[in-house]
């Protein structure tokens, strides 16, 4: 197998369209197609320099498989692609209303967890805005092309998200949150 040197795009080394709206099932085959042409292993008797190619390939398509099959990566990517890089460490700023959901739920999050309650309906209601931010982000990306909507949702989904695992971790039984 002859290698090219350069790094395509995700999209394209699957063969893709480059859409937030992605279908998982085509992205789980055309890995496994790529995969199967780069593998390291379909390329152990080779020369040095074909096993470092496709060592470099194979990492290349897993980190390309891992960045599309995750909604907020794959937005970011997007983005990043459309030359708007999300850059969620240097760019905090938030719209006031999300600013204020994020009040409302640590405040609910910390009242339940003193006095011993279920998050189950905060839980839901965080689950309920990361829904409605896929839908917005779908919409900006592949309706109207507005990668710095996007951007900025990609930040309000990444708070999300961890605020998501802070549920979740509470939600174990008190020996397996101390684990995660």
């Amino acid at each position: 197998m002859t290698f090219v040197s350069a790094s395509p795009d995700y999209f394209e080394l699957f063969g893709l369209t480059p859409r937030f709206a992605l279908d998982l099932d085509a992205l789980e085959i055309a890995y496994q197609r790529v995969q199967s042409r780069v593998h390291p292993d379909r390329h152990a008797a080779g020369t040095a320099a074909e096993r470092r190619a496709a060592m470099h390939w194979a990492a290349l398509a897993n980190e390309a498989y891992r960045t599309l099959r995750d909604e907020g990566r794959r937005a970011a990517y997007l983005c990043e692609r459309a030359a708007v890089p999300v850059d969620a460490s240097s760019n905090t700023a938030m719209p006031a209303s999300f600013l204020g959901r994020q009040l409302e739920w640590r405040e609910a999050l910390a009242e339940a967890r003193a006095q011993g309650r279920s998050v189950d309906d905060l839980q839901a209601e965080v689950d309920e805005a990361r829904a409605d931010t896929l839908r917005r982000l779908a919409q900006a990306l592949d309706e109207s092309g507005d990668a710095v909507a996007a951007a900025a949702l990609v930040r309000q989904l990444m708070f999300i998200d961890r605020f998501r695992s802070e549920l979740r971790a509470g939600n174990e039984p008190s020996g397996r949150a101390a684990q995660a």
